[in-house]
């Protein structure tokens, strides 16, 4: 069964904001959640940083570009984007 992938409303304007290239990297973070589960320690500088929540790098450098994650439900693999945009900014 695939997880399905929620985007927080705070964090679907910030993303109507990123470049490009950014938007096209979390498209492919969200597929690959969608069918391998929110564990992604194939991305750069992934890590948890909670028992449900998760984040990696979409872009290195300056400005460094993340997504952050949670896991709402394992039962029903239900996961919410809480943040993507800068390093700066993010919600640790």
């Amino acid at each position: 069964m695939a997880w399905e992938v929620k985007i927080r409303k705070k964090a679907g304007k910030n993303i109507d904001r990123l470049p490009a290239p950014i938007k096209a990297a979390l498209t492919i973070l969200i597929r690959e959640m969608e069918f391998k589960g929110p564990i992604r320690g194939n991305w750069p500088n992934y890590g948890r940083l909670g028992r449900y929540r998760h984040h990696c790098h979409l872009k290195k450098g300056h400005p460094t570009f993340i997504a952050v994650w949670e896991v709402l439900d394992n039962e029903i693999k239900l996961i919410e984007v809480i943040y993507a945009g800068t390093h700066e900014k993010a919600p640790y």
